[in-house]
């Protein structure tokens, strides 16, 4: 049974730098303050990345700004924080990042069922001439759909 998501936030340049492999669903060890920030779509994925030390999934530069009602409990806006997956998916995680050129990138949080989740894209980075084919393809495509469109209604 698929559970209704509702996606807080993107991370729309991991698509733009990263050539995206395999996707996977992770959950994410919050404080309390940290889920209401979260609530309040006051994330940031932009600089963050995951990576696997010593038999854990830990995620990097996340920002999630403080809660105004928090006080004395807020958190530390960019702390280190713990990605709960199965041991053998993080096992196959730790080798193949360990390869060359693989990243963990997070490419989007969302709501699944009342839980916090995290979509992780296990990619290769782009090399320049790959964003500028991309940027091309993407233009060459709207140019083609925007003639349909033309010839249609004329």
């Amino acid at each position: 049974m698929q559970r209704a998501q509702k996606v807080i936030s993107t991370n729309r340049k991991a698509r733009h730098d990263y050539h995206i492999e395999e996707s996977f669903e992770a959950g994410i060890v919050l404080t309390g303050t940290e889920v209401k920030s979260i609530r309040n779509a006051r994330v940031n994925l932009k600089d963050s990345y995951a990576r696997v030390e010593g038999g854990e999934l830990l995620l990097y530069n996340m920002h999630i700004s403080p809660y105004e009602q928090g006080n004395r409990f807020n958190h530390d806006p960019l702390r280190i924080r713990k990605l709960l997956m199965h041991k053998a998916e993080i096992s196959r995680l730790s080798g193949k990042t360990n390869e060359k050129g693989y990243a963990l990138i997070p490419l989007k949080i969302y709501f699944s069922g009342g839980l916090i989740k995290i979509e992780l894209g296990l990619g290769r980075g782009k090399k320049l001439y790959d964003k500028r084919r991309d940027i091309a393809e993407r233009d060459s495509q709207r140019e083609v759909e925007r003639a349909f469109k033309d010839n249609r209604f004329s």
